[in-house]
């Protein structure tokens, strides 16, 4: 019978925590056909992977969708829908093994090219037991973080930007940027990983990506026609609420799937995924009442994204009252920038990509040095050092934020330049439904 992860301290150098569900995602890297198969944990990560996928779409499409002008929303779908297809063939064709096979610091190998090697029988080591999952299951799970990770960005440049740009950024973005970070941070061979930084479920590899990117995009792209000068409200709340709920469900799978064993691990982070978004839900809201007077379903829905972003690279590693304080001060965090500050540095980032999923991001990569501390009911190791963690997390971002930024510039500069990123001002005036696809989302 396998031990029990929680509270296990495991070895590491420095005092550093090496993390109870750490070597779940990063010693996955490692193929080992002579491994058993655990029908649980395979069952489960199985669902952990439909839970994320569902997350997409319709999840982060309807999100997305509601959040825009209705002469948009189908521009918003067909992006989000065109990412993921192109996602899943870039990760099997060469996503995966530049993440995840073994290489240098930066970036893996190329033996797993187009999954060379892999079949069904082919199983992944999860934990040192001996048991694993099919390999194939952990491929998935990680091609619907690769999936969602490159959709999110599509938020930032909602309304202005061809279809065709974003599907070539998309292909170019993954593979320079994505797929990078992904080795750095979750293969054990990776820079940042060999650091000891703390990333359970993609705190950096994700929402920080994500957010740098579609900060970056904003400058590439420029500015929506009137915008800060006609209004551009959401054209369906009720869509953004269906979709940001979507979004919750499916975290579980994004955040306990992250675990990748049906055990106590898998249970920490579940409660936490329940407990970081309501905080943030609520402060959000609170802030909203005593600045507007009015607390909004917007507010609401951003708040739990929020404290869900942020709770994220601490799912596994920390106590229910850490993170309803991450999930709470990122919900503050987060509405002080989208409130304000977005506005001062007449920033359109459309749906508030940067605001929330970055700035969240940082937060949460950060708080989780803190709230890994057995002190704050953390389940770091018994000689758990906060400041030294801490420290390490904040060169983490750091790495995170610059290679992101850098390589989501290439990649924007090279469309920009090649196709143009930007639609024609009639069409964007007219709506890209219409213009880009040739369909309205709704016919009166």
């Amino acid at each position: 019978m396998r031990k029990n992860k929680i509270g296990a301290a495991l070895a590491r150098t420095g005092g550093l925590l090496a993390l109870l569900a750490l070597p779940a995602t990063a010693q996955a890297t490692a193929a080992a056909p002579a491994l058993a198969v655990d029908k649980g944990d395979t069952a489960w990560m199985l669902t952990s992977t439909v839970l994320v996928m569902a997350m997409i779409l319709p999840g982060l499409a309807l999100f997305y969708g509601g959040l825009v002008r209705a002469k948009n929303m189908l521009s918003v779908l067909s992006q989000v829908l065109g990412i993921t297809a192109v996602a899943i063939l870039v990760w099997v064709c060469w996503g995966y093994s530049l993440a995840f096979d073994a290489g240098g610091s930066f970036i893996g190998g190329t033996s797993k090219l187009f999954l060379s090697g892999i079949t069904g029988d082919t199983a992944a080591a999860t934990f040192s037991d001996g048991v694993g999952i099919p390999e194939l299951v952990f491929v998935a799970f990680q091609m619907t973080f690769a999936a969602i990770t490159a959709s999110l960005i599509v938020g930032s440049l909602a309304e202005r930007v061809k279809f065709s740009a974003i599907m070539i950024f998309t292909i170019i973005w993954l593979t320079i940027v994505y797929a990078p970070i992904a080795h750095m941070v979750w293969a054990s061979d990776g820079l940042i990983f060999g650091w000891g930084a703390l990333d359970f479920a993609g705190g950096t590899v994700v929402h920080i990506n994500s957010g740098i990117a579609g900060l970056v995009g904003v400058f590439f792209a420029g500015r929506r026609i009137g915008f800060l000068k006609e209004a551009m409200p959401p054209h369906s709340m009720v869509m953004t609420l269906i979709g940001a709920s979507l979004l919750w469900v499916g975290w579980f799978g994004f955040n306990a799937g992250s675990n990748l064993e049906a055990t106590g691990g898998a249970a920490v982070a579940m409660i936490n995924t329940f407990v970081a978004p309501a905080a943030g839900v609520l402060a959000w809201m609170i802030a909203e009442r005593l600045v507007s007077g009015k607390p909004s379903l917007l507010g609401g829905a951003s708040g739990a994204v929020a404290g869900l972003v942020a709770i994220t690279p601490a799912a596994g590693s920390s106590g229910v009252i850490g993170a309803l304080f991450l999930g709470a001060l990122a919900g503050l965090a987060c509405y002080g920038f989208v409130g304000f500050l977005k506005h001062r540095f007449k920033l359109d980032d459309s749906l508030d990509v940067f605001g929330i999923h970055g700035i969240g991001g940082i937060v949460g990569s950060i708080g989780t040095g803190i709230v890994t501390a057995p002190a704050l009911g953390g389940f770091g190791a018994e000689d758990y050092a906060m400041g030294a963690q801490t420290l390490i997390q904040v060169q983490a971002v750091v790495v995170a934020i610059l290679w992101s930024a850098i390589g989501s510039a290439i990649a924007y500069a090279i469309v920009k330049f090649t196709i143009g990123l930007r639609v024609a001002e009639d069409a964007e005036r007219e709506g890209l439904d219409l213009n880009e696809h040739g369909e309205r989302a709704y016919n009166m």
